[in-house]
């Protein structure tokens, strides 16, 4: 069993290795407004966060990661560029995984640096990669920036667009929508009926639930509007299945997305961050040739990465969450900046499970 004093011993060893590259100690409130940030963290962290009622606060909730507090902090008072540690507990439900603690430990880092980067994606990663050398662990990378590129570029209307961009972290709704906007999906009978109607709803049902009659009338004519609107064309279709299917080392991943792209040029810009990236990687040592990359990673994670993203597993423990994880979050600090940005990414580890893992294999 391991010892909660261990797991503290190891917290603070790797956050020691972080300062060393470094990093500024930080630190945020266990207690945290649940309001606006909640939202952020995407459908799963909301799912598990627990939340509290405070009669002069309003919402709060037990601090679920410490991304979103360290963002909103530096983009209040923080300086550029900027690089921060951090370790301390963290509270999620865990319904689905009841084996699993409601509240462990995370170490983190956290760059903010505006001028390159591909450089420091590859400092992030690289120091990860440095944390957990040693361990059976298989390192997961992708790029959340490709597949939003690919949808923000579909020839179709800007709420189609909208809609799958909203659910990319959805993949079953994301598919469901692909399908319908592509007009794979049958109609359902319920909506034909509806869409075959003119003008406003009329009747003198009651209202029930929290939409108004305005409400239902304004979604039934966007209904009307995405009828009319031809479906998204399928070697547009076609590419985008492809593209989210790709899982290769980087270099022929590359290679099939270079590829892909020719039916789906908007990706280029994207998959050109994605070559100085791997460039930048195989600069600090990281063996780029046998790195596994999924062009779908990240998209069941926090739904506020939009660009890298990477994890560490251990193979042997599929019942185990990432031993480590993180990604790129520039628009995150666009939503918490009040109009400033700066690009961001970033990662945490688990002390506890890197030590499971050890004791395990002695």
């Amino acid at each position: 069993m391991t010892l909660r004093s261990d797991i503290q011993a190891r917290a603070a060893q790797l956050r020691v290795r972080f300062e060393a590259a470094g990093a500024q100690v930080v630190d945020t409130p266990l207690l945290q407004p649940a309001g606006t940030l909640l939202d952020l963290y995407g459908e799963d962290i909301r799912a598990r966060a627990y939340v509290t009622t405070d009669a002069l606060r309003g919402e709060q909730m037990l601090r679920p990661d410490f991304t979103v507090p360290v963002v909103e902090a530096h983009m209040r008072h923080g300086a550029e560029p900027a690089r921060y540690t951090y370790s301390g507990e963290v509270f999620r439900r865990q319904e689905h995984f009841p084996d699993r603690p409601n509240e462990y430990l995370q170490v983190g880092y956290e760059v903010f640096e505006r001028n390159d980067a591909a450089a420091a994606d590859a400092e992030v990663f690289s120091l990860f990669a440095l944390q957990v050398r040693g361990l059976p662990l298989r390192a997961a990378t992708g790029d959340i920036g490709i597949l939003m590129a690919a949808v923000q570029g579909l020839n179709t209307t800007e709420k189609r667009k909208a809609a799958l961009m909203r659910h990319i972290w959805r993949p079953r709704r994301f598919r469901s929508l692909l399908d319908r906007f592509a007009g794979r999906a049958p109609v359902p009978e319920s909506r034909r009926k509806l869409l075959s109607t003119e003008g406003d709803l009329t009747g003198s049902a009651v209202e029930l639930g929290k939409r108004r009659a305005a409400e239902v009338q304004a979604r039934v004519e966007a209904l009307r509007e995405d009828a009319k609107a031809p479906p998204i064309a399928e070697h547009e279709l076609l590419a985008l299945e492809a593209l989210m299917a790709v899982r290769e080392t980087v270099p022929y991943a590359l290679e099939q997305m270079h590829d892909i792209a020719v039916d789906l040029p908007q990706i280029n810009p994207a998959l050109d961050r994605l070559d100085a990236r791997t460039a930048a990687m195989k600069a600090r040592g990281v063996d780029v040739e046998n790195l596994d990359f999924e062009a779908s990673y990240g998209r069941t994670s926090m739904e506020y990465y939009d660009g890298f993203v990477f994890g560490f597993y251990a193979e042997a423990r599929p019942d185990l969450p990432p031993v480590a994880s993180g990604g790129r979050y520039d628009a995150l600090t666009r939503q918490l900046g009040d109009g400033a940005e700066i690009p961001a990414v970033g990662g945490v580890l688990r002390p506890d499970l890197m030590l499971q893992l050890e004791e395990t294999r002695a």
